[in-house]
């Protein structure tokens, strides 16, 4: 609701001034979903779209509606920053989650036509022909029914665990005389959308079976002998949060190892069935589960939705974005030479994916190949599955560089990667740590050692983004490239207290998490008042994708009502709430979801005419301020900041085609174009690519 007229403005802590955390994720997964609908987009990217929405309320599901019934159980009645309490949170979280999922159906519904009109075409079993029937019938026979598994559930045989966000048959049959359950379970191994041939599709269509519906028309044949009475088709989302209980864990990585496994028992979240399944046979699953019916959502249409990435793959170009070839700064066979002596005397900037991660991959392999590099560090949080840095740092190490590495064992949905990569670097015999049991490490760092005609000289790349060259072309990124004294040896302090033992309490110029980050972000806040106060330009541009920390959120109020102007570029949550009479009446904040994701941070401060800009891995919440290892580096050379300010904060700014703006109400609203539509993301793409051809 809008804060009320009566508000005092020195109460900075009403609930009115802020907007709960979990209905904001919520809506920003509609404002991804809402891509989907956008007919601007190709079709195919409509589809892309679809399915990260529907991955995203998983994530949801599994993150935030079990964490809070989580504390619903055990009796944790935390109240938040907007004042409700955790039963008010966790019933406003089902009702709206449960309106985007038949948002997802009804998505699918528009979706499905326009597909069938360009020749891809999936086909509902009331359609199958005669040929399509026998054909899917020998497929089953031959593909799909050596791969599943029926497990019945009597005295003799234990209810069998589901997995998380499995799909699975309840399976009724009458045998012996009796009626009896079983499971199926549809394995991830089978592809959801299988192929029909030419002959049975016409012209140039793609026609395709939802492999539910084949295992279900031909479920008999996994029980011979009795009569199947019904199929009924559900879905799981168990808790998927990984909690560390252990403080002062010994061994970290098998701890690690150990939630893990007890994960696959995570408490149910959400079970999504059929909307023909009977009573009794969801009764049999609510007493096997231990769960009552308010976590059950009954739907018509398909479940999964996130598996619609792979219709997405599919190869029709014209129904996609335009390709394009990021520059890079250095070839892949660059001389070391030149590389590092570019960068002692010259910092670059690296902007993904608008140029290319190859750039990256150079720095570190020039780093590996040149024998006046003596040692390599680096953190490495979300890695991907076939990392070519990985190979680079075991080369690294096999040469006789000194190698270590701060793998992050407990990056959300990446464990066991992680795991894999940890002990695969460790048998190379690379230093690799872990981190610390209570908090994460999400910085993005680089810090190579090269001895030099004058000495040692260490040379840096810091991030927003992970060292993922997947993720560098689909997330929005920057990196810094530099020799700075100042900054790398603030850097080598960071590992240092990552690998060893360190109180240091102030850094040289880096911006550190959880040491002094919330203090020294709060101070250059509020520094733009002091200048508002003063009379002299003050003026803030943050770019985040999140905004949740209400001390921080206080911090930026004061400086509102100090006279600072402060745009706040927010892709995802944003629990300030901005045009509150004379509390945030000149803040303003839009969130940008378009082609890439938007995952850079950007910090501007007009400080009175001598601007200082960071960039770096943290948000705006109290997870990166207080329980993540984070840095934020200051940008120094003025080319860069110029850059960063007049190019990319600005066409962020101008942008009316992917914009939404958050008006006092809580509501977000397309941008209004002045003068025509602009796409910053579009512009920024052409930008570098006629840079590079200058």
């Amino acid at each position: 609701m809008v804060a009320p007229p009566e508000l005092d403005r020195g109460d900075l802590k009403h609930p009115a001034l802020y907007i709960n955390r979990e209905l904001s994720w919520l809506e920003f997964n509609q404002r991804v979903l809402g891509q989907a609908l956008d007919a601007s987009h190709p079709l195919l990217e409509r589809v892309k779209f679809l399915a990260i929405a529907a991955t995203n309320l998983d994530e949801f599901y599994m993150i935030r509606v079990a964490t809070m019934q989580k504390r619903l159980r055990q009796g944790h009645e935390d109240v938040g920053p907007d004042g409700l309490n955790t039963q008010e949170q966790l019933s406003a979280m089902r009702a709206r989650a449960l309106q985007m999922l038949q948002d997802l159906d009804a998505c699918w519904a528009q979706l499905r036509p326009l597909l069938a009109a360009e020749q891809i075409v999936l086909l509902e079993p009331d359609a199958w022909t005669p040929d399509v029937r026998d054909y899917l019938q020998a497929y089953f026979s031959r593909e799909i029914c050596p791969v599943l598994t029926p497990l019945a559930s009597d005295p003799g045989h234990p209810f069998p665990l589901v997995s998380n966000l499995s799909k699975n048959f309840a399976v009724v049959v009458r045998h012996g005389g009796r009626t009896k359950f079983a499971r199926v379970k549809v394995p991830d191994v089978l592809p959801r959308f299988i192929p029909l041939p030419g002959p049975l599709a016409t012209g140039r269509t793609l026609a395709f079976a939802c492999v539910e519906d084949v295992i279900r028309a031909n479920i008999q044949d996994l029980f011979p002998g009795t009569q199947v009475k019904g199929a009924h088709l559900f879905r799981i989302i168990r808790d998927a949060d990984l909690a560390i209980q252990q403080v002062e864990a010994d061994d970290l990585l098998e701890t690690v190892e150990t939630g893990l496994q007890q994960l696959r028992h995570g408490a149910i979240a959400l079970i999504e069935v059929d909307a023909g399944m009977p009573a009794r046979v969801l009764n049999i699953l609510l007493e096997n589960f231990t769960m009552t019916d308010d976590l059950v959502v009954r739907t018509g249409g398909r479940l999964g939705f996130g598996d619609w990435m792979e219709l997405s793959r599919l190869h029709r170009p014209e129904l996609k974005d335009a390709p394009f070839s990021p520059p890079t700064h250095w070839r892949a066979d660059e001389d070391p030479e030149v590389i590092f002596d570019e960068l002692r005397y010259q910092d670059r900037l690296v902007h993904h994916p608008y140029q290319s991660f190859a750039s990256v991959e150079a720095f570190v392999r020039a780093a590996v190949r040149d024998p006046h590099v003596v040692a390599i560090k680096m953190t490495l949080y979300r890695i991907g599955v076939d990392s070519p840095l990985v190979d680079l740092l075991i080369e690294a190490a096999e040469a006789g560089k000194q190698v270590a590495v701060l793998v992050e064992l407990k990056a959300r949905f990446d464990e066991r990667n992680n795991i894999i990569w940890a002990k695969r670097l460790e048998s190379h015999g690379i230093h690799v740590v872990y981190g610390f049991a209570d908090i994460k490490t999400h910085a993005k760092l680089c810090l190579v050692v090269r001895q030099e005609p004058d000495g040692i000289q260490m040379y840096v790349h810091t991030s927003s983004g992970n060292y993922n060259p997947d993720t560098a072309k689909v997330y929005t990124d920057l990196g810094l490239f530099t020799a700075d004294p100042e900054v790398a040896t603030d850097v080598a302090a960071i590992f240092n207290y990552l690998t060893g033992y360190s109180s240091q309490k102030d850094f040289r110029s880096l911006l550190v998490a959880p040491i002094q980050l919330r203090a020294r972000l709060s101070a250059l806040v509020a520094r733009e008042a002091e200048h508002a106060r003063a009379g002299r330009e003050a003026r803030s541009v943050l770019k985040v994708n999140a905004v949740t920390a209400d001390q921080m959120m206080r911090v930026v109020y004061k400086a509102a009502q100090a006279g600072v102007s402060i745009d706040l570029l927010v892709r995802g949550i944003c629990s300030l709430r901005p045009g509150v009479p004379g509390v945030s009446d000149t803040i303003r904040v839009r969130s940008i979801v378009g082609r890439f994701l938007e995952h850079s941070r950007i910090f501007w401060f007009r400080n009175g005419g001598r601007e200082e800009l960071y960039i770096g891995s943290a948000d705006l919440m109290e997870r990166n301020l207080d329980r993540r290892v984070e840095t934020l580096t200051p940008v120094r050379d003025p080319d860069i900041l110029e850059h960063l300010r007049d190019v990319v904060l600005a066409a962020y700014l101008r942008d009316t085609d992917r914009a939404m703006v958050l008006n006092a109400g809580g509501r977000y609203a397309r941008s209004e174009a002045a003068t025509g539509s602009f796409n910053a993301q579009d512009f920024l793409l052409t930008h570098y690519a006629d840079a590079e051809n200058e």
